[in-house]
């Protein structure tokens, strides 16, 4: 079958980054390199998971997800710690205060927490294959969209690959 011109494999988008000192650099897959604190790291997984390390954590635990968690896409409870969206949310708004001394952090709070993913979260996204694609939001199938749409909230600028995805 690989010599045949008809199959095709969908490879997602896979992309690690680091934000310190205001400004991203473009890391290794996977890899978490000591960083200055504040800093945000992101690492997008196969279009499906970002993690988000994030320092100081404040009331966070410094990590959270996008799209899926990492017990939810493999199905095993040992993938990741529980999520607790409400608390992440809580200590990203106040890792964002930190950055912008003036903002709400609890509007902030309420509008990321849209954005985390909650580990088998029931009304997360299922395809229906009566709907029509072109009305899926690209944010509820691409996670690298959601990511570009989180760090704008979060007044960041996004990597130009999370942008182009």
């Amino acid at each position: 079958m690989a010599g045949d011109p008809c199959f095709h494999v969908a490879v997602g988008f896979f992309g690690t980054y680091a934000y310190e000192h205001g400004s991203w650099k473009t890391l290794s897959e996977g890899e978490l390199p000591p960083l200055e604190e504040p800093f945000l790291w992101i690492d997008i997984h196969d279009s499906d998971i970002t993690s988000v390390v994030y320092a100081p954590a404040g009331v966070g635990s410094g990590v959270a997800y996008l799209g899926l968690t990492p017990r939810t896409y493999f199905e095993n409870p040992n993938a990741s710690d529980p999520t607790d969206v409400l608390r992440e949310a809580a200590g990203l708004a106040a890792w964002w205060a930190s950055q912008s001394p003036s903002g709400d952090a609890a509007a902030k709070q309420a509008e990321l927490l849209a954005y985390l993913a909650a580990d088998e979260n029931p009304d997360g996204f299922e395809w229906d294959e009566s709907e029509d694609v072109d009305e899926i939001d690209d944010g509820d199938v691409f996670v690298e969209v959601k990511t570009a749409r989180f760090l704008a909230a979060l007044d960041l600028p996004v990597p130009y690959d999370v942008s182009t995805g």
